[in-house]
């Protein structure tokens, strides 16, 4: 089994590293890889508008996808496993709401801008601070409830109820909106990779790659959880102080993905899967490793499906997500019977 990951394991890498050199040489404006090549080593290339769409558009777009796949399908193999829920993801518990009601307050209550008696944002930053206040605060929400809800089934379904109410705010204040707020809170809710700057890069990709690093730490009481609450303990899972750290990981790497990049669908449901379907086992040795490079893989594809259009334009991200997404639940739906995932 172990052979089998490390030639998945491989495969990926190389697979990886193929889909980001495809998304540093194609996008909107037609750019000669030679001169992409030149400008990622630093040096003369043919225009300067070239290098600022090189080191300002693409590669920061590359990275993010990258990351935002891995964060994401990180985020719903923990969940499915924590309860016990092939279905479950971070939009499930609420968390995706919660960012996208943050966003709706900054957009169409706020007008886009945010202000208090010591500092005040407007634009783009606004847009970040209202999605991670909002899913953060939907987190904090959660983490309380499960200091009372013992029941894995119960704390899903009142995430599932948190998540029901802050769509019914959202709509509420879309109805209210005005035609320019609704438009712009739509175009967020598409889903961008290029949300994230050059500037910005370093504090995301730290973020993320440390939420990252809680999940692969998590890898051994996880394969616990997999035996059950009741071996878990015996085994010496304290499972209240692993479930809050799993929601806090998964609350994390969702915000920050959701504040940057909107509302991505699909991922987090379907990735863990696939991983599953290659693999043959639930270990999280081997499934979560190889679950973070299919999410990285399949974040990069769904990027460069987006440039399909050229100079017309990209398609949004959430046009092509569900594409690639959907087939893998249905077939999990359908054969579910006959697919062991959780022994």
């Amino acid at each position: 089994m172990r052979h089998k990951g490390a030639i998945y394991g491989g495969g990926l890498s190389i697979l990886i590293l193929f889909l980001a050199v495809a998304n540093l040489l194609f996008g909107s404006v037609d750019i000669p890889p030679g001169d992409v090549v030149r400008i990622l080593l630093g040096e003369d290339a043919g225009r300067e508008t070239w290098r600022f769409i090189v080191w300002e558009s693409r590669f920061p777009q590359c990275v993010t996808a990258l990351l935002c796949g891995a964060s994401l399908s990180a985020s719903g193999l923990m969940l499915q496993t924590v309860f016990n829920n092939p279905l479950a993801d971070s939009s499930i518990l609420g968390i995706s709401s919660g960012a996208s009601l943050g966003v709706a307050l900054v957009m169409l209550a706020g007008g886009g801008t945010l202000a208090t008696g010591v500092f005040s944002l407007s634009g783009f930053a606004t847009v970040v601070v209202g999605a991670f206040v909002g899913a953060v605060g939907v987190l904090g929400i959660i983490l309380l409830l499960s200091t009372v809800i013992k029941n894995n089934v119960m704390l899903l379904i009142a995430g599932i109820m948190i998540g029901y109410v802050a769509s019914s705010l959202i709509s509420l204040l879309n109805f209210f909106s005005s035609a320019e707020g609704v438009r712009s809170y739509t175009i967020w809710g598409l889903g961008n990779f290029g949300g994230v700057s050059l500037a910005q890069l370093p504090a995301f990709a730290l973020t993320s790659v440390a939420g990252l690093l809680v999940a692969l730490l998590l890898i051994k009481p996880l394969n616990a959880l997999l035996l059950g609450p009741r071996y878990a303990e015996n085994l010496g899972v304290n499972i209240r102080r692993v479930r809050n750290l799993l929601l806090a990981a998964t609350g994390i790497l969702t915000a920050v993905t959701t504040a940057f990049c909107g509302p991505v669908s699909f991922i987090g449901l379907a990735v863990p899967h696939v991983a599953r379907l290659l693999l043959g086992t639930s270990n999280h040795n081997l499934l979560m490793p190889v679950t973070l490079l299919v999410g990285g893989a399949v974040a990069l594809l769904c990027n460069l499906l987006c440039l399909l259009p050229g100079e017309h334009g990209l398609i949004p991200l959430n046009a092509v997500t569900p594409i690639l997404g959907a087939p893998v639940i249905i077939y999990v739906i359908v054969n579910q019977r006959k697919i062991q995932y959780f022994n």
